[in-house]
């Protein structure tokens, strides 16, 4: 069952660890918590992200460290940057699927290629990067991590796409994991509500331009190094999801026990965002 940990106590000395999206405050984050215990990261993002600065700064705090610029959506850039990660590490013993991009727009409002850039980032993006590496980790029998969110187990209102790339992320990894059970190989899936991150400052609207206008606040955002520190320990003990933040975690409950209810709370706290474009 989902969250349900194994008997597998993992130990991330000296392990290679993969993170995309790397450039980012919950790439840092959870580059800073695995470097700290005492993995070799290799960060991947975008050439136009502030990737080597990223990289230059865990070094500092003395991280063992590397970056490569990768858009994760180019099949051949990202056996590219795994084919340099195997060779500056020797392997790869952990891939974290953290890049990730959103939408704020109504369905009707949004255009089919905002729809595809979203799953093309979000779900395709970690499937090439999966497949990219899927011999390494099935060779040292170790771990994918996914940074989906409570899109990926609730609806979230003004964001259908970004909502069906997080479903589709759960469907894939889920069934991925009870493939990769034989070979010893873990799935961890991560699923927080809103969190501090850079996300929101390129979220596209329905025409595919960036919006600039902030998005409503619900509670309180989730901190990225809070985030870091729950997906380590539950790595660490092998669990199979978890649900973070206050609001992730009560979203969660009352759209599996009220979905109702929470469609209506859900609906009050979010429209306003849509009203306010028109």
């Amino acid at each position: 069952m989902p969250g349900r940990e194994v008997s597998l106590r993992r130990d991330f000395q000296q392990r290679a660890v993969v993170i995309t999206g790397g450039a980012g405050s919950i790439g840092q984050a959870l580059a800073r918590r695995f470097g700290g215990a005492g993995a070799q990261i290799a960060l991947l993002d975008l050439p136009s992200s502030p990737l080597q600065e990223a990289s230059a700064s865990l070094r500092e705090a003395g991280i063992d460290a590397i970056a490569h610029p990768c858009d994760i959506t180019d099949v051949q850039q990202v056996h590219e940057a795994m084919a340099k990660v195997r060779e500056t590490f020797g392997r790869i013993d952990v891939l974290i699927n953290n890049a990730g991009i959103v939408h704020r727009s109504a369905f009707a409002e949004t255009r089919p290629e905002v729809f595809r850039r979203v799953m093309e980032v979000n779900l395709f993006g970690a499937l090439y990067c999966t497949q990219a590496c899927l011999p390494d980790l099935v060779a040292t029998r170790g771990l994918i991590i996914a940074i989906s969110s409570i899109a990926g187990l609730a609806p979230l209102y003004g964001r259908s796409g970004y909502a069906a790339s997080k479903h589709a992320m759960h469907g894939l990894f889920e069934s991925l994991g009870a493939e990769l059970a034989e070979h010893g190989v873990g799935v961890l899936m991560v699923c927080p509500s809103f969190v501090e991150s850079g996300l929101e400052a390129s979220t596209l609207g329905g025409d595919g331009q960036r919006i600039a206008r902030p998005r409503s606040k619900i509670g309180r955002l989730g901190d990225p190094n809070d985030l870091a520190a729950e997906v380590l320990k539950a790595a660490r003990t092998g669990k199979r999801r978890i649900v973070l933040t206050p609001v992730g975690k009560t979203s969660a409950l009352l759209s599996r026990l009220a979905p109702g209810l929470y469609e209506r709370l859900m609906i009050r706290s979010l429209r306003s965002e849509l009203e306010e474009r028109r």
